[in-house]
């Protein structure tokens, strides 16, 4: 394994062509860690050089899921940097000169094939691929002439150039993921590395800005590994081998059912989101939901991701990112993919929320019930009722299924799970509780809880025979905490208002 022996720089490079995958947001974590455990820089750069597949507001929409997460980067297009600009298509006037080098030098040639004619040899060979086979027959600079291929050059004949793959070799490197890895040139086609309009393709750029912002490991998804061989050569192509960056191939995070990778189909087919924040296509207006508006924490959201692929080595699965920073290493990162589990997603926000301070959730849960249309009159009451359910909350979204009844009285109550069982002897117990209750000043858990035992005694009923209805009248369902913690919050005029309400609902025909 090579040794870390400059200074760490990463860099997270998306396209800005929709919303932001959770795998993506994987990768960026992972490289935010090392930057920070290394005390590196972690860099944004936005790839765009593919002008075709833009898309307005993609580029503020994962800065904005970046944000969310706490995962700022060092240097990017908002902030800028030394290494500036951060956007490729900014960057444009910085690849010609290198393609033209690798032209000149025998590594890459000019194509002037247009789109119809590699559509005849597509419709021709089925699995046409542009490379050794069949480039010495193709219209390119390999087999025309230099006054032919200056010609057409000098009559601005739109061509790409290519990078010239060789024959019957093989392309070692070291993947600090997955060791040594080989791959044979002859299983590997001439990728285009200057488009027509003059716009890079992937395989240059980011080479070329790798190498110009001093880049030390490039961390990717290994659905990168085919363009792995292209990348070494053009490290090697361009004379800047030395400075090549060590090779971080992470596993893919797979289907739940572990057959495939996790797609956005699948969060639509089974419930659950794969985007970091919701995403509306400009275009269609369609919003692909995220884990952030489903009600999840950005610090839950984190520690769940950490463990797709990567463990300390020992059972601990709640980490800080402080934790995280400390502990995280490449060796443990695993070879495999990691199934995503949304049952285990959950458990960690729940987990998340539980721990939470009221403080580090009010803002999040009123905005919510702003969506609701809600207005919050007394907030030390909101945050009172906030702390009583929090437990019981996994998504931030679920506040107010599990404690609506704490700002409006039930419309309906939960009727058959009450009527079969009620009789004479239960209304009278309740009104008498009523009267008990109208007359004591301590109006706390324990006291009710006293009274209200002692009268089931006196009656001759069982207290567990009385409890259910009880949380019935208070909240219009069997769900909710504590019972007397509810009547508590409620208050002495509140509780006793429902009683009596529904005591008249329980014993109608």
């Amino acid at each position: 394994m090579p040794d870390i022996t400059k200074k760490v720089r990463v860099r997270f490079a998306p396209s800005p062509t929709g919303g932001l995958h959770l795998g993506g947001v994987r990768t960026v974590l992972f490289n935010y860690l090392f930057a920070r455990k290394h005390g590196g820089d972690f860099i944004l750069r936005i790839e765009d050089t593919d002008q075709s597949r833009y898309v307005e507001g993609a580029e503020q929409y994962i800065l904005d899921c970046l944000a969310w997460c706490g995962l700022n980067p060092d240097e990017g297009p908002e902030n800028g940097g030394p290494f500036a600009p951060y956007r490729q298509s900014e960057r444009k006037d910085n690849y010609r000169k290198y393609a033209e080098q690798l032209v000149r030098d025998g590594f890459a040639y000019y194509a002037f094939d247009t789109p119809a004619e590699l559509d005849e040899q597509r419709q021709k060979f089925p699995n046409f691929r542009y490379g050794h086979e069949n480039r010495d027959t193709l219209r390119n600079s390999l087999n025309l002439s230099q006054e032919e291929t200056q010609a057409l050059l000098d009559k601005g004949v739109a061509h790409v150039i290519r990078i010239k793959v060789p024959v019957d070799d093989a392309v070692h490197f070291y993947d600090m993921i997955r060791g040594d890895v080989s791959f044979d040139t002859n299983l590997v086609d001439d990728k285009v590395l200057l488009k027509a309009d003059g716009m890079p393709t992937y395989h240059l750029a980011v080479v070329v800005d790798d190498y110009l912002m001093k880049i030390s490991h490039a961390f990717r998804g290994e659905e990168w590994l085919p363009s792995a061989p292209v990348h070494i050569l053009l490290w090697e192509y361009l004379g800047w081998k030395a400075d090549m960056p060590h090779w971080v191939h992470l596993p893919l995070i797979l289907k739940p059912d572990g057959n495939g990778k996790l797609s956005k189909r699948d969060g639509d087919r089974l419930g659950f989101p794969v985007y970091a924040m919701n995403w509306k296509d400009p275009k269609s207006g369609e919003i692909t939901r995220g884990f952030r508006e489903m009600g999840y924490l950005p610090e839950a959201f984190v520690n769940m991701l950490a463990l797709l692929g990567w463990n300390d080595g020992t059972e601990q699965e709640i980490f800080s990112m402080e934790e995280l920073i400390e502990k995280f290493s490449i060796e443990r990162v695993s070879k495999a993919g990691a199934k995503f589990d949304f049952e285990k997603a959950k458990w960690f926000n729940h987990e998340y929320i539980k721990k939470s301070q009221v403080a580090g959730i009010k803002n999040q849960v009123l905005e919510i019930l702003k969506a609701k249309e809600i207005q919050i009159q007394d907030n030390e009451y909101f945050d009172k009722v906030l702390e009583t359910v929090k437990e019981r909350m996994t998504f931030l979204q679920d506040f107010w299924d599990q404690a609506s009844f704490f700002f409006e009285q039930p419309a309906f109550y939960d009727l058959n799970a009450v009527k079969p069982k009620w009789s004479i002897a239960k209304t009278e117990y309740f009104n008498e509780l009523i009267k008990t209750w109208e007359s004591t000043t301590a109006w706390e858990a324990l006291n009710l809880e006293t009274i209200f035992k002692a009268l089931a005694e006196e009656k001759g009923l069982k207290p567990g025979e009385l409890m259910l209805p009880f949380r019935v009248m208070l909240v219009g369902g069997k769900f909710g905490p504590g019972v007397f913690d509810i009547a508590v919050l409620l208050g002495k005029e509140k509780t006793i208002q429902r009683i009596q309400k529904a005591v008249i609902a329980f014993t109608e025909e």
